[in-house]
């Protein structure tokens, strides 16, 4: 989707403000609090509908932290989740339940979010039971339809999750996640884990589900390629907070924050004659217990100056729909 469809979307869907997710650190014989890994730390966005926002960054970041507090799956420490006028952080017992319907999850590794034991029709059905929609039958037809939007045929429903591969398991979480015909999907690294030619194809099935159902999905991954292939806008995440926000052909243009221009260099260059000039970043990610003072990025920045240690940059505008957090960035 390029910089100008991005402007047709519709409102927002999604409202996340000063999202935190802090986990505590236990020690010694009480197993008392001794510190806090800061996860998420104010980490504020919108999602338009029908749009696909990326979130990328590297491992440890807080990019799943962040789709699974916005679905109450783990419990946020603080901050608001608007889905539909509604805070999702307020809601409790059946409001909870039917905001539920309408915001699934595609986790990573689809083997492990399916029971070994049921077969995968029953794991499809299950969203259909508990929200109690439509009759037996219907229910079954349902199932039957959804596996067949997803690729999968109908004697599959009967197949047990190790009768299939890596890409086919895939295909039954995103069966899953469609069968309550949700409004928002956060997709968690769907296609990491599979071969290329298998990506492909799961982010084709993916595309053609958000065209036929109007979906709007939060796509987490760490590959740039697959986040510039599917997204509308991408969100750049470092050490829990958000550095960089705008329309992707914009992004991959015009990178302003020094960690997403580092990334970018990283892409692989399809053809094998010409050569990248790489950004090689200096040391480690420093760890979430105890973040750097100022800009979290600075200690491996190869632009930081004195003020980039002393105080954190404000996350700006800095450019028309370009939001950017970088003392370096006017």
């Amino acid at each position: 989707m390029s910089d100008q469809a991005v402007a047709t979307l519709g409102q927002d869907l999604v409202q996340v403000e000063h999202l935190t997710k802090y986990f505590p650190v236990r020690a010694g014989l009480m197993q008392r609090i001794v510190n806090w890994v800061k996860a998420v730390d104010d980490v504020s966005f919108t999602v338009k509908k029908g749009e696909t926002l990326g979130l990328v960054g590297e491992s440890g970041c807080g990019k799943t932290t962040v789709g699974r507090s916005m679905l109450r799956l783990i419990e946020p420490t603080s901050g608001s989740v608007q889905f539909d006028g509604k805070d999702v952080l307020k809601l409790r017992g059946g409001d909870l339940k039917r905001v539920r319907r309408d915001m699934q999850i595609i986790f990573q590794d689809p083997y492990a979010s399916l029971d070994p034991r049921v077969p995968i029709g029953e794991s499809v059905m299950e969203g259909l039971h508990i929200h109690n929609i439509g009759s037996p039958k219907e229910r079954f037809e349902m199932m039957l339809d959804t596996l067949k939007k997803v690729g999968l045929e109908d004697y599959h429903a009967r197949r047990y999750p190790h009768e299939f591969s890596g890409g086919q398991r895939q295909r039954i979480g995103i069966a899953r996640a469609l069968a309550l015909r949700p409004k928002f999907i956060v997709c968690d690294e769907p296609v990491s884990a599979l071969d290329v030619s298998i990506q492909s194809q799961v982010l084709n099935i993916l595309n053609d589900l958000q065209a036929e159902f109007g979906l709007t999905y939060l796509f987490v991954a760490h590959n740039l390629s697959v986040v510039e292939h599917i997204s509308t806008r991408v969100a750049v995440m470092y050490l829990g907070k958000i550095v960089e926000l705008t329309g992707r052909e914009e992004l991959y243009r015009n990178p302003l924050h020094p960690y997403t221009k580092a990334l970018m260099t990283a892409i692989p260059v399809p053809n094998p004659k010409l050569k990248r000039q790489r950004t090689i970043l200096k040391g480690d990610v420093p760890s979430p217990l105890n973040p750097p003072k100022g800009c979290r990025f600075h200690p491996r920045c190869p632009v930081a100056e004195k003020i980039c240690g002393e105080q954190e940059p404000e996350f700006r505008e800095a450019q028309p729909g370009h939001f950017v957090a970088c003392w370096m960035v006017k």
